[in-house]
């Protein structure tokens, strides 16, 4: 099944690499600089989002177990979220901004040493795949029910809706 993640704010799924001195938090970039969603991240917000629908033997299958030390693969397999139209070179940094927090004390002012800058993507639209779905009827309400991802979402940022916008392929 092929979705489509539209954000509405800034958001921010990191490399977890540092821009030196200027930024302490980078986003993922494929290899034509364009900021991309690993597979990986995605497969977890959707997995966090599935374990409350409660249906253990959904969550398993789809997307794997860990019992006893033994761990069982998942049956879905989650492609990068990418960028679909071709952007012009010239406008890829267009797409990035920075932003600046630092931690207050109680008096109100700026803790020395705290101010952290990150790399933040405008709002757009990814495209990822969802391969080997069995049951798309329980994906599709756990996809939905993801309505953040990524870093300080809980803080502004990350803002999304993700919908169904094709067909299994499998």
């Amino acid at each position: 099944m092929k979705i489509a993640i539209k954000f509405f704010t800034y958001w921010h799924c990191g490399s977890g690499s540092s821009g030196g001195s200027s930024v302490d938090a980078l986003v993922a970039r494929d290899a034509k600089g364009l900021p991309y969603i690993p597979g990986k991240t995605l497969k977890g917000h959707i997995r966090e989002m599935a374990e409350t629908l409660n249906d253990n033997e959904f969550v398993d299958t789809s997307f794997g177990v860990s019992k006893d030390g033994i761990e069982k693969e998942g049956a879905c397999y989650f492609s990068n979220a990418v960028i679909e139209e071709d952007i012009d070179e010239k406008l890829i940094s267009y797409l990035f901004k920075t932003i600046s927090a630092t931690q207050i004390n109680e008096e109100g002012l700026a803790v020395d040493g705290s101010l952290r800058e990150i790399e933040v993507v405008v709002p757009i639209t990814l495209f990822a795949s969802i391969e080997n779905c069995k049951d798309e009827k329980q994906m599709k309400k756990a996809f939905s029910q993801v309505k953040r991802m990524g870093l300080n979402r809980t803080r502004g940022l990350g803002r999304c809706e993700i919908t169904l916008v094709g067909e299994c392929d499998d």
